[in-house]
């Protein structure tokens, strides 16, 4: 037996030599395919971000209220829906062109529409997670008394929480953010066994399916939670600027999204698990009243029932217990924390510095960049937060109502090509706001309809928003059709020649003899134009002359302009098109007389740049040259260069 390294990606690979005659079987050993491991890492960083306030306190108070089939209904949808965003933007990576770039410049044009929702949606997540880390792990443990001190106490917590986020964010970084939370995984995987061994809590006996105390929660029931949480936990990650950064990071280490995401919805999976089985032992050795508290909405809360049982602990029977949860519960919240400051960074750096907005202009450039600012609002809804005594939920309420109907808008323009109209901000902004008024009434008066209805409301607008633009698109291009076929019905015939006749008294200008419209006309994502050839095209030889084939291309271009933006006018615009370069490999020579055809169409584009494709057919339908031209958008004013504006993504995305 001989085992011979191959090199795979950093590290090598162990295999059987298929030259040894009793080693014809190439064996490779999985624990060092580089991929493997690299996916693995992200998988653990996955999870360890998406375990934020929603899931880490929330996975308790579930528990609390329907018990261990509460806690499922919880952790499958939110594990499955990580897993469903790593399998759909691998698809989408793997669909754009652009190589390990593909879903960074996917998601470039894709996020400029969503950009002041991607931003709310990660101020609220972090607002969240500080929250629930102050409220119910520092406030149970009371380290301090006296009304004035311990609102003292909790600012300074607030402070510390996210200087530290702060700090990790800036010291890691995305590139070594998995190698990070690598370390923090390994104490986290400590921390849980330190807490089995000290509490013994999964004891089959001490569990049961439904919950301890049946009329403990006094809010909505079972029913009323189902259809929000399956919905918001599966559409939740499509807004969250973490994921997204994490996915296109991935795919530029040429690391496969789906399995990386695969690996983070099963820690994830488990990391809830634990967490509400912890809180359902504890729960099972007896309810007590000191648990929990009254909200303002008169429901019972308990989402720190946990640390109150390890708080109330014997000192001699604590050990390390304390220590070991409570570093579990502040690693999951720092690295959220950590991740929210990195995301962040990223996503303003490439939006709000390239803004053009006067306001914005007399900001510093590094005030614009970076989170801090960002933060310090984080802080202010958090203290706001803690004074007025709210709950996790009532933050939690965004993401079962508000967000939805964005987050599955987003889902649909990845996926369906009828849905890249313009986003309509303020009809997408009203119902969001009313879905999330009728959910926030449902869940305070128990009307478990409203919560039913406030989450599906505005899945069932983006639905009909989708598809009223897929029919009214077919009706437009199928109409032409209809009216050919109705046309050659005997009846119709007649009352057609009938009415032609009736009019031929009347003058009207001649119409083309073929079917093809003077300026050109859509054969599916292509703009055709069609003419013939003359004397003036041709050379002394009489074939067309070479240098008319790129006149051909800018006429039908120009057409194609025309076309698609009808209301561009060169005294009004801000921006000019330019030609960045040009491209032609000739096939076959066309003469005069014959019949030219020139497709054109919209091959790629990223943030600067737009690449157009071209034919070229001659009367027998032969191909006579191809080729593509690059373009660039730049002011009007000063000709500085710009990124490709609103209006021509509008223009060009429905024929790409």
């Amino acid at each position: 037996m001989f085992l011979i390294p191959r090199k795979n990606g950093n590290l090598f690979d162990l295999r059987w030599n298929p030259a040894c005659p009793w080693g014809e079987t190439e064996v490779l050993w999985p624990f060092m395919n580089f991929r493997k491991i690299n996916a693995l890492l992200w998988g653990n960083s996955v999870a360890l971000a998406w375990m934020w306030g929603l899931g880490l306190f929330f996975s308790v108070q579930m528990t609390f209220m329907f018990g261990l089939q509460g806690l499922l209904l919880f952790a499958i949808p939110n594990a499955l829906g990580l897993m469903l965003f790593g399998f759909l933007t691998q698809i989408v990576a793997n669909r754009h062109a652009g190589g390990q770039e593909s879903l960074a410049i996917f998601f470039d044009r894709f996020a400029k529409p969503f950009r002041l929702i991607l931003y709310l949606y990660q101020v609220v997540a972090l607002s969240l997670t500080v929250f629930a880390l102050t409220k119910y792990l520092f406030a149970p443990l009371h380290l301090v008394t006296g009304p004035g001190m311990t609102a003292l106490y909790l600012c300074m917590v607030v402070f510390v929480v996210l200087a530290a986020g702060c700090l990790f964010g800036e010291e890691f970084g995305i590139q070594r953010i998995k190698f990070g939370h690598a370390l923090f995984g390994g104490i986290i995987v400590v921390c849980v066994a330190v807490v089995l061994f000290s509490l013994k809590p999964f004891v089959p006996e001490n569990f049961q399916w439904g919950p301890v105390k049946a009329d403990a929660w006094k809010g909505p029931n079972l029913f009323g939670y189902a259809v929000p949480l399956l919905i918001g936990l599966l559409v939740g990650p499509w807004l969250d600027l973490q994921h997204w950064q994490r996915a296109i990071q991935i795919h530029r280490e040429n690391t496969s999204i789906r399995t990386s995401y695969f690996f983070g919805g099963v820690i994830f999976f488990l990391m809830l698990v634990f967490h509400g089985c912890l809180g359902a032992w504890v729960l099972s050795k007896g309810w007590h009243d000191s648990y929990g508290a009254e909200g303002l909405d008169r429901f019972h809360y308990a989402h720190q029932l946990v640390v109150q049982y390890i708080d109330g602990l014997d000192a001699n029977a604590k050990g390390l217990l304390p220590a070991a949860y409570y570093t579990f519960l502040g690693i999951c919240a720092l690295t959220t924390i950590d991740s929210g400051y990195i995301a962040l960074k990223w996503f303003l750096g490439q939006n709000l510095s390239k803004s053009q907005n006067l306001l914005v202009g007399m900001l510093p450039k590094r005030l614009l960049e970076s989170p801090i600012p960002t933060f310090l609002v984080v802080m202010v809804i958090t203290l706001i937060g803690l004074l007025a005594r709210l709950e996790l939920e009532y933050f939690m309420v965004f993401y079962a109502s508000f967000f939805v109907g964005y987050a599955s808008l987003a889902i649909a323009r990845c996926f369906v090509p009828n849905s890249q109209q313009p986003l309509p901000q303020i009809r997408m902004f009203s119902l969001a706001s009313i879905s999330l008024v009728i959910f926030a009434f449902g869940y305070c008066t128990g009307a478990n309809f409203l919560l039913v209805l406030g989450s599906l409301l505005p899945l069932l607008y983006v639905a009909w928003l989708v598809f009223n633009t897929d029919l009214l698109r077919m009706v437009t291009e199928r109409a032409g059709e209809v009216i050919d076929a109705a046309s050659e019905i005997p009846a119709i015939k007649a009352l057609t020649k009938s009415a032609t006749a009736a009019t031929a008294s009347n003058v009207v200008a001649p119409q083309p003899q073929d079917a093809h419209s003077l300026g050109g006309h859509f054969e599916g994502k292509w703009f055709v134009y069609s003419f013939i050839a003359t004397y003036q095209d041709t050379n002394s030889v009489g074939n067309v002359y070479f240098g008319m084939y790129g006149l051909f291309v800018g006429k039908t271009r120009e057409l194609f302009f025309n076309q698609v933006m009808p209301d561009f006018d060169l005294k009004t615009t801000s921006f000019y098109i330019l030609t960045r370069s040009f491209e032609h490999k000739f096939v076959r020579e066309a003469r005069e007389f014959d019949v030219i055809t020139v497709k054109i169409r919209v091959a790629d584009f990223n943030r600067k740049f737009c690449t157009l494709e071209h034919q070229i057919f001659g009367s027998d339908n032969e191909l006579l040259g191809k080729g593509k031209q690059s373009l660039l958008f730049v002011a009007s004013k000063d000709y500085s260069l710009l990124d490709i504006p609103p209006e021509m993504y509008t223009a060009f995305i429905p024929y790409v």
